[in-house]
């Protein structure tokens, strides 16, 4: 059905990785909700929407549902934080108390409140496991919703890198002619690599920058993590370190289960996830494949498909790198909610008249 006017409102916005995919599919961003307010720049002038401060526990779902109101189709999506259920979480087993354990079930609070025509969220597949999960779930199908979900693994929709998701969609009864669902993968088999992406950036050293690019930043390097990575080879890690080099921390048998940290990328692979520490070289495989440097901010965006001109600080702000690199871990990379928005898209396009 053409002509139909869709609206999103975008929770846990961050620096709107999400909502400048939907944007990209068709879809108006009238809002994004961050506690954090040191996403608000990046958020506005990237998306061209009005940026809420608020801890979406003071959240009222019935001002989202005003806000949305002259919309054919209301959208509310969002990505509560996932550390709670991230499985490189150490405390495992006491997960329910993590601060934001809750935050799922302020989100449903709000979707009963608001009654969306359509609702995404997105996180990390563990959260599948979880009680909270199935309660979010039960309480979409006690508003009368069709829900559907899945795990993917972004790097099947040309996100050049190595990341799983659980994503959910779900659609009023009987509201649309078409079926709600994900749309296919594009890039099984033909992945966007490390190369394609990052290949024809500037050579910088450890600690530097570019001059033409002042995002292009890498983290400094200690002279013994220097000597580390130059002993790294691409897609490897500490194991090929003479003995010299490796930590006593590695030699022990609990040690070994931690093949990737202090690694090179490989040219022809995607990347391994983007997390919110990608520019510290210890922290997982972010040694880039060939300089002898951790990845930097820039590199860590165009492997999440942030697009170059997107915009992270203003002009003439000091560049710190934990926190850009904090934005762009916790980001849902635009290029899968893109994907979010098309397979949105497709189902508005069954609206009963």
């Amino acid at each position: 059905m053409s002509g139909v006017k869709v609206g999103a409102v975008d929770l846990f916005c961050g620096i709107g990785g999400l909502s400048y995919g939907l944007r990209r599919s068709g879809i108006e961003i009238v809002a994004g909700i961050d506690a954090d307010a040191s996403c608000r720049y990046a958020y506005e002038i990237n998306n061209d929407a009005q940026f809420i401060h608020e801890n979406v526990v003071n959240v009222s779902g019935f001002k989202i549902k005003q806000m949305l109101q002259n919309y054919d189709v209301s959208v509310l999506v969002g990505c509560a934080p996932c550390q709670p259920f991230s499985s490189h979480r150490k405390d495992k087993k006491n997960r329910d108390k993590h601060k934001d354990w809750h935050l799922l079930y302020q989100f449903g609070r709000i979707i009963e409140e608001s009654k969306p025509h359509i609702v995404s969220m997105e996180n990390v597949p563990t959260l599948a496991k979880e009680s909270v999960f199935d309660d979010f779930v039960a309480t979409l199908l006690k508003e009368e919703y069709e829900v559907f979900h899945t795990i993917v693994n972004a790097a099947d929709y040309g996100v050049p890198q190595r990341r799983k998701r659980l994503i959910l969609l779900a659609v009023k009864n009987r509201l649309f002619q078409n079926k709600l669902s994900l749309i296919g993968a594009s890039h099984q088999g033909n992945y966007v690599t490390v190369r394609d992406t990052i290949a024809n950036l500037p050579l910088i050293e450890a600690g530097c920058s570019s001059p033409v690019d002042r995002l292009h930043v890498s983290s400094v390097l200690s002279e013994l993590n220097l000597r580390r990575i130059r002993a790294s080879k691409q897609g490897g890690s500490w194991q090929d370190w003479p003995e010299t080099l490796v930590l006593s921390c590695h030699r022990a048998k609990t040690g070994k289960s931690y093949p990737s940290v202090y690694g090179r990328m490989s040219w022809d692979d995607v990347a391994p996830t983007i997390t919110t520490q990608f520019t510290r070289y210890g922290t997982g495989r972010f040694g880039h494949p060939e300089q002898d440097r951790a990845i930097s901010l820039r590199e860590g965006a165009l492997l999440q498909s942030f697009p170059s001109d997107y915009q992270f600080v203003p002009l003439g702000d000091k560049i710190i790198l934990g926190n850009i690199a904090r934005h762009i871990g916790n980001a849902v990379p635009p290029r899968l909610g893109e994907i979010i928005g098309k397979s949105i898209m497709a189902t508005v396009g069954g609206l009963k008249e």
